[in-house]
């Protein structure tokens, strides 16, 4: 017996098949951005930095063409060749992965990398107020590098001294599911990337995710506005350590952090997975407005419309 499947029109998506965009079927009342021009007019240039291990740049892509900005993504060596081509963007990404393979650890040979050839071109783009954003395992390359949370300035300390690391989540083994995000205030008054976000429903997928520093690096931070994200109860909002809420046993519940400036951000969970509603866990037991996107989109509309402000170019 053949059963019949009635899918509601609103919900039938379409993707082409490298992810570089998401449109509903014609006519069906669905809608999703995908314009390169953001509200302001000037377009705005998202870099997405991938290299051998890299798995997750579709998807930032995705997320950033649905808030209106153009992308570009670039293997490492060839920006290493052309250093420029970095200068020609208002946002850098570095996505998702296991970039090298996570030999030595991970994010280790990239951030070592950028450290030690573009790390003049990084304090530059920095300089000029644009933005970074690692997530999961673009994350650890900027613990790795001191861009987070030291800034421009960590780039110029002795790795030994930087001072915290990601490591392996408690559980011991490779962590996927999802997790609710509390954003703190202190970090959505300072960062553009953070602006009106109270809340994420996005999830982790990494091995190596737990963030361990000394007790008196943690409430500098805490003190410095600087703890970006923690993995909360979804029952009560409150952080937790417990599992499987906290998903890897980071201390202070800490899913993310953001440097001095607010300019570079880092996270250990996924947003661009969670950029529309049909990515969602709940999509299909809830009613979802056709004309709203999921919470995560905000952290991308926001990038890219701090970068379309950034007029003086460098």
């Amino acid at each position: 017996m053949t059963r019949k499947f009635r899918v509601e029109p609103r919900r039938e998506f379409l993707y082409n098949s490298e992810w570089r965009a998401y449109a509903a079927r014609p006519g069906k009342g669905a809608s999703v951005t995908t314009t390169t021009e953001t509200a302001k007019g000037p377009s705005v240039k998202v870099l997405i930095l991938r290299a051998a291990g890299t798995n997750c740049d579709d998807e930032a892509q995705v997320a950033f063409e649905q808030a209106g900005a153009t992308c570009e993504r670039l293997h490492i060596n060839a920006l290493f060749a052309a250093p420029q081509r970095l200068h020609e963007a208002q946002i850098l990404v570095l996505p998702g992965g296991f970039s090298y393979g996570d030999d030595i650890h991970s994010g280790k040979v990239l951030a070592t990398e950028l450290r030690q050839r573009l790390g003049a071109d990084l304090k530059r783009f920095l300089a000029a107020g644009k933005l970074i954003l690692g997530i999961c395992n673009g994350f650890q390359v900027l613990v790795k590098t001191g861009l987070i949370p030291l800034g421009a300035a960590g780039l110029d300390v002795p790795v030994r001294e930087l001072p915290l690391t990601l490591t392996w989540n408690r559980s011991g083994h490779y962590e996927c599911r999802w997790t609710t995000l509390r954003v703190a205030p202190e970090a959505a008054a300072a960062s553009p990337f953070l602006t009106r976000m109270e809340r994420l429903h996005v999830p982790v997928a990494h091995a190596e995710g737990r963030l361990i520093a000394p007790q008196r690096t943690r409430e500098r931070l805490a003190q410095a506005g600087q703890v970006a994200f923690q993995y909360t109860n979804p029952h009560d909002g409150r952080p937790t350590q417990e599992f499987p809420h906290n998903p890897n046993g980071s201390d202070d519940a800490i899913a993310g952090l953001m440097d001095p400036s607010g300019q570079i951000l880092g996270l250990m969970p996924h947003p661009e997975r969670a950029v529309l509603w049909t990515q969602l866990p709940e999509f299909s037991r809830r009613d979802h407005p056709s004309n709203a996107q999921p919470p995560a989109m905000t952290l991308f509309r926001n990038a890219v419309q701090h970068a379309a402000n950034l007029t003086v170019p460098v």
